[in-house]
């Protein structure tokens, strides 16, 4: 790939990942939103439409394929069967496979959730001058389950799911207001400080993706989490559901400012 990952097109990317990479996509195709992904089957995606309804938050919903769909206007021309670099598939609650693509596990009465993703506010965050820790270290972001419970929908109920960055002391309330401006891709932090006040006993153990060095000064931030619906997955125990693996997002033709309010 001689083209950097920032500077490629939503759909040169996917292409990238419809030939089989399989890597974290913070960075990739700067200016256009990266999202989630929950897909279902049909009998299960009325609790998932009103569990993200109930949990805007952390399920900010982006687009929705309908039962058997795999392409739509966020992904235009492309597969949501391959063009997100790796998947998770989970049988009863269980993760079973973390596969780069969907074909074995295809069902045409599978319903598409597209969720919005922290991702998106990274790249304000970058230009006003606010590091991103986990970009910097080139590993994916830190994801913690929290003591917090979502609101529950029929079959689905589990806890909220945060992403961590660390911050600046002077800074926090840029990011706040920064972040803010996005409130379809979770907006505004929903703890600042003390990881405990989340029931968080240890930042170098996330529960989903990889730690992140935490610069000497700076304090950790937490953001709502798109991983949010897989985890009531593994709690609520469908008979199957798919997602994306964390951090390896699917990236949209959406531009980040779409999603920037005034």
């Amino acid at each position: 790939m001689a083209t950097a990952p920032g500077d490629l097109s939503p759909a040169e990317a996917r292409a990238e990942f419809r030939a089989g990479l399989a890597v974290p996509t913070a960075g990739w195709s700067a200016g256009h939103a990266h999202a989630n992904l929950l897909i279902v089957p049909r009998e299960l995606a009325f609790d998932v439409l009103l569990f993200a309804q109930r949990n805007p938050k952390p399920c900010p919903v982006l687009g929705v394929l309908d039962a058997g769909e795999t392409t739509g206007p966020l992904l235009a021309g492309g597969d949501i069967r391959t063009d997100v670099p790796r998947y998770t598939v989970y049988r009863d609650g269980e993760k079973t496979a973390e596969p780069t693509d969907l074909h074995a596990v295809w069902r045409d009465d599978l319903v598409t959730f597209i969720i919005g993703c922290s991702f998106t506010f990274e790249a304000p965050l970058l230009a006003a001058g606010i590091p991103i820790a986990h970009i910097e270290q080139g590993v994916n972001v830190p994801m913690y389950r929290t003591n917090r419970r979502c609101a529950p929908a029929g079959r689905l109920g589990g806890p909220l799911v945060v992403s961590m960055r660390p911050i600046a002391p002077d800074r926090v309330a840029d990011a706040v207001r920064i972040t803010s401006r996005y409130p379809a891709v979770h907006g505004a932090p929903v703890h600042v400080g003390d990881p405990a006040g989340l029931g968080i006993a240890d930042l170098g153990a996330p529960d989903f993706g990889d730690p992140v060095a935490i610069p000497a000064g700076h304090i950790p931030v937490f953001w709502a989490c798109g991983v949010t619906p897989q985890a009531a997955v593994m709690e609520s125990r469908p008979e199957l559901a798919l997602g994306h693996a964390p951090g390896h997002m699917l990236i949209t033709d959406a531009r980040d400012a779409d999603y920037a309010v005034p």
